[in-house]
């Protein structure tokens, strides 16, 4: 017994310190680089923190060159994965959406999936590889798992009328589920299922997270347009996502809803994904709203959100394009529909830096790679930002080779490459040095 007991001990912090962000990319993202891999959206540890090394450390005097780029993929705002030599994106063209693998040398497309007919939007969902098997979720909440062999489909789920789902505006489901062992895990929004996780293998359901009736009176019901984190939070592996009523812990074992926090929830689009350090949580909604340090307590097994610091919306919003935690330090867009760069400190909310008018406009996405941050703006314009508290320093910026609408996919560098997708063009530069 006492051995089964210290294998599972050893096997959860392994898990776990895979995941951990203690200053820096992860023990996962590490290994994913040295294969070359990005295998879901934002990296392995969905933080935004690539392990990468051995890039260009500016832009002023040589821009990265286009390595190659290819067309035909499609509507939508769906950013890359890249896995084992291949790029797995989604798009819709003539009203079907499609599940796309292309070579890593080329682009040439290796297969190409119908996952669903909808008279929607694209989808914004990027796709999340494990092992051979690839998961994806359409505009319309379609959940997908196709084998990355031949692009067959293994199983499907549809989140509106499997788990009574709903998104809490207008715009489609924008998640990327996320693989956590045997399950994978989603956001159906549903009240009776605000998160769901189903067998990975099969999509037999497993637990339903149910959302409670009273938990304050901003946002409204349903999925939003965030995706899930995992951490461990007083001594607990947690679920950690914004929903249409703010941010939620989730237990992950049995699907116990712990916690709510729904002061940083706005009534329009709930969208940057978390960042969880320890049991502190940084959060951020647009449309004026603000950002917050919460903190989980555990007190004799009942969940309590203690507020650290609440910076109102004319302080700091990040409306959509994310934020990464650098050695104790948030570094992101500010401002609504504005990528203005700042450095935040975050335990204490003061300004390191910024915000700085930065070189696009728009919501800026961002990637941190190898000691600098790369800023995507909505018009089509890259920055190389040095991440460091002292000063903001740009080291270089430039526009991609096309510009085919609003240039919201998040940047992923992989082996070296730098992936842009721009609506039905995929772009990747090289950016070693």
């Amino acid at each position: 017994m006492h051995c089964i007991v210290t294998s599972i001990m050893i096997s959860t912090f392994i898990t776990l310190n895979l995941f951990a962000n203690n200053g820096g990319p992860s023990l996962l993202a590490k290994k994913e680089a040295a294969s070359g891999n990005w295998s879901t959206w934002r990296g392995p540890s969905r933080d935004g923190l690539s392990a990468e090394t051995n890039l260009l450390s500016s832009w002023q005097e040589h821009e990265p060159k286009l390595a190659w780029k290819t067309k035909g993929l499609g509507n939508g705002f769906s950013s890359v994965a890249v896995a084992n030599g291949q790029i797995y994106t989604m798009g819709q063209r003539d009203e079907v959406t499609k599940m796309i693998a292309l070579s890593t040398k080329d682009g040439t497309k290796i297969w190409e999936t119908d996952v669903s007919s909808e008279a929607n939007d694209g989808p914004n969902s990027t796709p999340s590889v494990d092992e051979d098997r690839v998961y994806g979720l359409t505009y319309a909440g379609q959940l997908v798992c196709v084998s990355t062999i031949n692009g067959s489909i293994l199983w499907k789920k549809h989140l509106p009328t499997d788990f009574k789902g709903k998104m809490e505006s207008r715009w489609g489901y924008s998640e990327s589920p996320i693989v956590d062992n045997g399950s994978l895990i989603c956001t159906p929004g549903g009240n009776s299922a605000v998160m769901v996780a189903l067998d990975k293998k099969t999509g037999k359901h497993l637990w339903s997270a149910e959302m409670p009736a009273d938990i304050g009176d901003r946002g409204h019901d349903g999925a939003g347009y965030s995706s899930i984190v995992i951490g461990q939070i007083t001594g607990r592996k947690q679920y950690v996502q914004l929903t249409g009523r703010g941010v939620i812990g989730v237990d992950s074992e049995n699907g116990d809803l712990l916690w709510v926090y729904n002061r940083i929830a706005n009534d329009v689009a709930n969208i940057p994904t978390p960042i969880v350090k320890g049991d502190y949580i940084f959060c951020s909604t647009g449309y004026g709203t603000g950002a917050a340090l919460i903190q989980i307590h555990n007190r004799n097994g009942k969940y309590e959100v203690e507020e650290k610091y609440f910076l109102k919306g004319n302080e700091l919003q990040n409306h959509h394009g994310g934020m990464v935690l650098i050695d104790g330090y948030i570094y992101c867009g500010n401002g609504h529909n504005k990528g203005h760069p700042i450095c935040l400190n975050m335990m204490n909310g003061e300004y390191a830096w910024g915000p700085v008018r930065g070189p696009g406009t728009g919501s800026a996405a961002i990637l941190y790679a190898d000691g600098h941050l790369y800023f995507r703006y909505e018009s089509g314009d890259l920055a190389l930002i040095e991440a460091t508290p002292e000063e903001y320093k740009l080291k270089g910026t430039f526009k991609t080779d096309e510009i085919n609408g609003k240039s919201w996919p998040h940047p992923v560098i992989a082996d070296k490459k730098l992936y842009l997708r721009d609506q039905g063009t995929l772009m990747v530069y090289n950016v070693a040095q």
